[in-house]
């Protein structure tokens, strides 16, 4: 039974779009072909074609797989580590999830 493809945003689309493109472009950098980097993550090289275009139906799994194959995984490392937003709003107390006091029994 084939999984119905969830919606993803157009702006996130774009970012992994972009992400693909940098994933190929350190490829190239490092002068490795398709097949010695899909052969090394241990993936098919249709794979890391969509790797490459920024398909989201590839598992995360596989696009850290290919940053490891070019040591690029430390960069992962980098992803929400200076969160400015959230610790915005941490300071400021907004998010306050405290549970509902409790009904006095009768």
């Amino acid at each position: 039974m084939r999984t119905k493809k969830k919606p993803i945003f157009p702006q996130a689309k774009i970012t992994l779009e972009m992400f693909g493109e940098n994933i190929k472009l350190a490829r190239l950098r490092r002068k490795l072909s398709m097949d010695q980097v899909a052969e090394r993550a241990g993936i098919g090289r249709s794979t890391l074609i969509k790797i490459e275009k920024g398909d989201e139906s590839v598992s995360l799994g596989s696009y850290f797989q290919v940053l490891f194959v070019m040591r690029l995984e430390k960069d992962f490392l980098d992803v929400a580590k200076d969160d400015v937003l959230g610790r915005k709003i941490q300071d400021a107390g907004l998010i306050t999830k405290q549970r509902a006091p409790k009904r006095a029994s009768e």
